[in-house]
C-alpha cells in the first residue's frame, strides 16, 4: 500500500514540476522512476530497490504477471486517446511537408534505425525493427513544453505540432504491428502457422476495432447511455474490446484499441470533446503510475547493457543522421530555408507512447525468453531521455543560431468571432498579419473559416489555447466579445502570454464616454462598446482607409468618428505598412510622424468635405 500509494503521490507531483518548469512530464517521471527504482539498489544496504514493480515472494507491488496486465491495459486506454485525436482529414488537408515528414521521415528512421541497432549491438533483425518502430513516434505531449515559450514563425510551429499529433497513432500502429508479427514466431523461425497467427490478430485487431467504434458511436448518437455514464461507459467499452479481442486472437487487444480509437475520432460525435477531456485526465494518472513503475522495474544489469560507446553512438545516428535525412528528404519543394529545417531536424524529442509501449513490448518478448528483447526497453529509454533532454536545453538557443527565433511577436489573437471581428481580421490577413479568431460558438467559427481565416472553437476557460504552439508568434491580444467579463478575464488570464506588446478589450456600456472609467486597455474609442460595433459591422461590412497626412488632420478625423454613429477607427497604418492598434485613450498614441500614414476604420466612407469644413472652422 505504501508503495502504491507513494507512486500515485511522486507522479503528481513529477507532472507538476514538469508543468511549472515547463518541461516535458515524461522527463521527470522517468527519472523519479529510475530514482527509486535501479539507481536506489545502488545505495541500500541489501541491494534491493526502494519501490520493486514485480513481487518476488517477499516485496513487491504486482505478483506474477499483473504489472504485464496493468500495463497492457493502461497503455490499451492511452493509445485509444491518441487514436481519438486523429483525423483523417487533418492528414488529408496538412501541408505536403508534414505529410511527407510522417511518412518518408518514417521510413527514414524505421530502416535506418533498424541497420544502426543491428550492427551496433548485434540485436536479432525482428528485435532491431522492433527499437526502430517505436522510435519513429515523437508525440505532442513532449514537442509543447520545448517549443511553447519560443517565438518561432506559425509554419514552423505548425509543422513540428502536427507531426506530433499525427505520427503518435499511425507510430504506435507500426509499432503495435511489427510487435505482433515477432510474437507470432517467437523463440522459432517463422511459419506458415505464425504467419496464419500473425492475420489472425490482424484481421481480429481491426475488425473488433472498427465494429466496436461504431457500435459505441451509435450508442452515443441514440443517447442510449445516459450523459454522466458517458465517459465511464467509453472507459468500460475500451477495457471491453481490448480483452474480447485477445480472447480471440492472443496479443490482438492493443491493435484493437488504436484502430478503435482512429475510427471513433473520425466519426462526428457530439461528445467528443467531453471524452477527449476524460481521457486526457485519466491518461494523465496512467501515465503519472506508469512511467514511474515502468523506470523502477529496470535493473541496474539492465542499465549496465547500454553503458557503452555503442548506445551514444545509436544516439547520435537516430539524432544526428537519420531525422535531418528524414527532414531534409521530406521538405524538398515545401519552400522552407535551409535554417528552418535544420531547426525542424533538431527538434524531434521521442514521447511517452514511444517509452510506454517499449517497456510493454520488452517486459513480454522478455518473458518469452526472445533474444535481445532485453535491450528494447532500455535503449528506448536511452532515446527518449536523450532527445527530451537534449530539445529542452537547446532548442531555443538552436532557433537563436540558425535564424528562425522572432525577435518580435507580430501575430493577433482576437477572442470572439462576430462579424465585426472577423472583418477585422481579413483586413489584417490581407496585411500580411498572422491572425487566430478565437470563440466557443460553432457558428462563429465555421463563418470565420469559411471566410479563410484561421479559427479556433474553444473556450477561453479551457487550457488548450495555452498548450497551442502554433500561437508562439502572437505578440498582441483584443478581446472583441459582447461580455465584457468575459473580455476582462481574457486580458488578466492571456496577456503574459499573447500580450507581449498590447493587450485590448472593448470597453463596456459602463465605460463609454468616461474618462474617469477609460480602462488603460480599452479598444478603439471610449465611444464605441460591442452593440455599436456590431451594428456598425452589419450597415458597412468593409474597412476603409483614409490618408492622414498630419497630426491635427488625424485628431480632426478622430472628433468626427465620435460624432459619426456609422464609423468606428480601428488602426493607423504606417507608411511602411505597420499597423498600430488603437486606443480608448487616443491621447497614449506615440506617433513620430504622419507623413504617409493612413487611418484604417470600420463603416461607411468619410466624406473629405465633412473634414475639410472642420480644418477650415479651426483655422478661422
Amino acid at each position: 500500500m505504501l508503495e502504491l500509494g507513494g507512486i500515485i503521490i511522486l507522479g503528481i507531483l513529477a507532472q507538476w514540476t514538469a508543468w511549472k518548469l515547463k518541461i516535458p512530464a515524461i522527463l521527470p517521471l522517468i527519472l523519479v522512476g529510475l530514482f527509486v527504482g535501479p539507481f536506489s539498489s545502488l545505495y541500500t544496504e541489501d541491494g534491493t530497490k526502494w519501490i520493486e514493480p514485480i513481487w518476488d515472494g517477499e516485496v513487491g507491488i504486482f505478483p506474477g504477471e499483473r504489472l504485464f496486465n496493468f500495463v497492457s491495459l493502461a497503455i490499451g486506454v492511452i493509445l485509444f486517446e491518441g487514436g481519438l485525436t486523429l483525423r483523417f482529414s487533418e492528414v488529408r488537408n496538412t501541408a505536403p511537408m508534414i505529410t511527407k515528414l510522417i511518412t518518408i521521415g518514417s521510413v527514414v528512421t524505421f530502416f535506418g534505425g533498424a541497420v544502426a541497432a543491428f550492427y551496433l549491438f548485434g540485436l536479432d533483425w525482428r528485435i532491431a525493427f522492433l527499437f526502430s518502430a517505436l522510435i519513429i513516434v515523437t508525440g505532442p505531449t513532449v514537442i509543447t513544453p520545448i517549443l511553447r515559450n519560443i517565438p518561432l514563425k506559425k509554419d514552423i510551429s505548425a509543422i513540428l505540432k502536427w507531426e506530433g499529433i499525427l505520427i503518435d497513432p499511425i507510430g504506435a500502429l507500426v509499432a503495435v504491428l511489427v510487435f505482433e508479427f515477432i510474437s507470432v514466431g517467437a523463440g522459432s523461425e517463422f511459419t506458415l502457422t505464425a504467419l496464419e497467427e500473425f492475420g489472425k490478430i490482424v484481421l481480429f485487431g481491426f475488425t473488433f476495432g472498427f465494429t466496436f467504434a461504431h457500435g459505441l458511436a451509435f450508442a452515443i448518437k441514440r443517447n442510449v447511455i445516459p450523459h454522466y455514464l458517458l465517459n465511464v461507459s467509453t472507459l468500460a467499452a475500451v477495457l471491453g474490446v481490448f480483452l474480447l479481442s485477445d480472447l480471440f486472437a492472443h496479443e490482438s487487444g492493443l491493435l484493437s484499441v488504436v484502430v478503435m480509437g482512429m475510427v471513433m475520432g473520425n466519426i462526428k460525435l457530439p461528445n467528443i470533446k467531453e471524452l477527449l477531456y476524460f481521457k486526457e485526465s485519466l491518461s494523465v494518472l496512467l501515465i503519472s503510475i506508469l512511467f514511474i513503475l515502468l523506470a523502477a522495474n529496470i535493473n541496474i544489469d539492465d542499465l549496465y547493457l547500454i553503458f557503452n560507446w555503442n548506445a551514444v553512438i545509436l544516439f547520435a545516428i537516430v539524432v544526428f543522421i537519420l531525422r535531418p535525412i528524414g527532414v531534409f528528404l521530406s521538405a524538398i519543394g515545401s519552400g522552407l530555408s535551409t535554417s528552418e529545417k535544420i531547426f525542424v531536424s533538431w527538434v524531434g524529442p521521442r514521447g511517452i507512447v514511444a517509452a510506454g509501449i517499449a517497456s510493454l513490448f520488452g517486459l513480454k518478448l522478455a518473458s518469452e525468453n526472445v533474444e535481445g528483447a532485453e535491450y528494447i526497453t532500455p535503449l528506448v529509454f536511452m532515446i527518449v531521455l536523450g532527445t527530451v533532454l537534449l530539445n529542452a536545453t537547446t532548442a531555443r538557443l538552436v532557433a537563436r543560431v540558425v535564424g528562425v527565433f522572432l525577435t518580435k511577436s507580430e501575430g493577433i489573437v482576437m477572442i470572439g468571432a462576430s462579424r465585426a471581428s472577423r472583418i477585422i481580421g481579413e483586413y489584417l490577413q490581407r496585411n500580411d498579419r498572422h491572425v487566430v479568431l478565437v470563440d466557443s460558438n460553432t457558428s462563429n467559427i465555421q463563418k470565420a473559416k469559411e471566410r479563410g481565416l484561421e479559427a479556433i472553437e474553444e473556450s477561453i476557460y479551457s487550457d488548450s489555447l495555452l498548450n497551442n504552439i502554433e500561437l508562439n508568434d502572437v505578440g498582441y491580444l483584443m478581446a472583441l466579445t459582447g461580455n465584457g467579463d468575459i473580455n476582462k478575464y481574457a486580458i488578466d488570464r492571456f496577456k503574459g502570454i499573447f500580450g507581449e506588446n498590447g493587450s485590448f478589450r472593448l470597453i463596456t456600456p459602463e465605460e463609454m464616454n468616461n474618462p474617469s472609467t477609460n480602462p488603460k486597455e480599452g479598444l478603439f474609442s471610449p465611444t464605441d462598446d460591442f452593440i455599436r460595433l456590431t451594428e456598425v459591422a452589419r450597415s458597412y461590412p468593409s474597412i476603409q482607409e483614409i490618408d492622414v497626412e498630419n497630426k491635427e488632420r488625424f485628431k480632426l478625423m478622430i472628433e468626427h468618428s465620435r460624432t459619426d454613429s456609422d464609423i468606428v477607427p480601428v488602426f493607423l497604418k504606417m507608411q511602411d505598412g505597420d499597423l498600430q492598434i488603437l486606443k480608448s485613450n487616443i491621447d497614449e498614441l506615440e506617433v513620430e510622424s504622419f507623413e504617409g500614414t493612413k487611418l484604417v476604420y470600420l463603416g461607411k466612407p468619410f466624406d473629405p468635405e465633412d473634414i475639410n469644413a472642420k480644418v477650415e472652422k479651426k483655422d478661422e
